[in-house]
């Protein structure tokens, strides 16, 4: 069982910058790859970004490629993910997630993650 707490999120005018913590309790964090995702208001779940268990790979959104930054430190058990020139559409719940699955076959779908945090809310104002 692998507990997930995010952390970080708040209210950023547009073209600021937030970054996002999420801690983990698992007791080989490395085994994990870790995910986030995001839903907005009215929308579904949407894929943000994902990180391989090593961190030797990382994948992103066409949203937020250049912008964001997915990052893990497996002596910490914590990932993060540095969100620069925020944008009104980055607004939503951001979640990170966790999956001991392969990575090329999860890291993408929601539904491939068996591990959730509660969320923390990112408002940017435009």
């Amino acid at each position: 069982q692998v507990q997930l707490v995010e952390s970080g999120g708040g209210l950023v005018q547009a073209g600021g910058f937030l970054r996002l913590s999420c801690a983990a309790s698992a007791r080989t964090f490395s085994d994990y790859i870790m995910g986030w995702f995001r839903q907005a208001p009215g929308k579904g779940r949407e894929f943000v970004a994902a990180i391989s268990g090593s961190g030797t790979i990382t994948n992103y959104a066409e949203p937020v490629k250049g912008r964001f930054t997915i990052s893990r430190d497996n002596a910490k058990n914590t990932m993060y993910l540095q969100m620069n020139s925020l944008e009104s559409e980055d607004t939503a719940v951001y979640s990170c997630a966790a999956t001991a699955r392969p990575y090329f076959s999860a890291y993408a779908h929601d539904y491939r993650y068996d591990y959730w945090g509660q969320g923390t809310q990112v408002t940017v104002s435009s």
